[in-house]
């Protein structure tokens, strides 16, 4: 019996859903569908964060967050020089500052 996933997943499944007997079907995204269900793929990712504040699930949003870089043209050198000089401008979250409003 067939089971449906129609989603993106990390390039070893189809070698790891071969090697317990299973025959995997997939098929290569285009550039355009490719940006599209990376960004699902996002939304996925942190709502398993969030349900399990798991590291791994963060490791996995990281993985997705270089790939949506790639596919925009960037490096992941590149993300963290962004997001480094997003820090050194605006800072990080470190201090858990709550603003309330501003006058």
């Amino acid at each position: 019996m067939a089971v449906a996933f129609n989603k993106l997943v990390r390039d070893k499944i189809p070698d790891i859903i071969k090697a317990k007997g299973e025959t995997p079907v997939t098929r290569i995204l285009d550039d355009s569908e490719y940006r599209l269900r990376l960004e699902a793929k996002l939304t996925e990712e942190v709502a398993e964060y969030l349900e399990s504040k798991e590291l791994e699930e963060l490791a996995d949003i990281l993985e997705v967050l270089y790939a949506l870089a790639e596919a925009a043209g960037h490096s992941k050198e590149d993300l963290h020089n962004a997001q480094k000089a997003k820090n050194g401008s605006r800072g990080g979250f470190e201090k858990k500052i709550l603003l309330i409003s501003k006058e």
